[in-house]
C-alpha cells in the first residue's frame, strides 16, 4: 500500500507519537480512520450514482478507464501488442537476394525494407 515498507511505517509512528503525544494519538488515529471511511463511502456512492445515471449501455463502464495512461494502453497499445504478438503469415512474396528476412533483425550486408509509396 502506497509503497511503504516497515522502516517508513515505523518512522511515521514515531513522528505521530512526537506530534500528537501518547494521550491524543488514539483519538487522532480514530479520526483519520473515520475520515478515510467517509472518503471511501463518498467515492463508492459517486460511482454508483454515475453507473445508475449513465444507463444500460454503460454497464461495464469503469471510471479508472478515464485515466490517460489506462486509456492509451487500452485503446491504442493493446491493438499494437495484439498485432505484434500475432503469428506471422507465410510469406507470399519470395525474398530477394540481400533483402531482410520477414521476422528477423538486419544482418550484416542486408538491405532494410523501403517503401517507395510511403514517401
Amino acid at each position: 500500500m502506497f509503497g511503504l515498507g516497515w522502516p517508513e511505517i515505523l518512522a511515521l509512528v514515531v513522528i505521530a507519537l512526537l506530534v500528537f503525544g501518547p494521550e491524543k494519538l488514539p483519538q487522532a488515529a480514530q479520526q483519520a480512520g473515520r475520515t478515510l471511511r467517509q472518503l471511501r463511502q463518498m467515492a463508492n456512492n459517486a460511482k454508483a450514482d454515475l453507473e445508475a445515471n449513465l444507463g444500460p449501455e454503460f454497464k461495464n463502464f469503469d471510471p479508472a478507464d478515464l485515466n490517460p495512461k489506462t486509456f492509451v494502453r487500452k485503446h491504442l497499445l493493446d491493438d499494437v501488442e495484439n498485432d505484434w504478438n500475432a503469428a506471422p503469415a507465410a510469406a507470399a512474396v519470395p525474398i530477394a537476394a540481400g533483402a531482410v528476412s520477414p521476422g528477423g533483425d538486419l544482418g550484416f550486408g542486408e538491405i532494410p525494407p523501403y517503401d517507395t509509396e510511403a514517401t
